[in-house]
């Protein structure tokens, strides 16, 4: 399940094209639920890709650099050290 929500947000709709209305403020939260297949992958010369997909088609990727990867991955660790989530 993906559930997005925009705030601010206003779009124009004229002969099949999608044109932004309004000020440059947008904003965006996305969350994906039952997650089935995780990806792993270099992007570009100095990013990691993270790419989440479900059974529904929905997918959501993220770019990190690698501090930003290696932050996550220590987190993680932690997690399956101190929690009950990974029992």
């Amino acid at each position: 399940m993906l559930t997005l929500q925009l705030d601010e947000f206003m779009v124009e709709l004229k002969d099949g094209a999608i044109k932004n209305v309004g000020a440059s403020n947008k904003a965006a939260t996305t969350k994906l639920y039952d997650v089935e297949s995780v990806d792993v992958r270099e992007f570009g010369d100095e990013q990691v890709k993270l790419a989440f997909a479900d059974d529904e088609g929905n997918e959501v990727e993220i770019a990190l650099f690698p501090d930003q990867a290696s932050e996550v991955a220590r987190g993680i660790e932690m997690l399956e050290d101190e929690g009950d989530v990974f029992e």
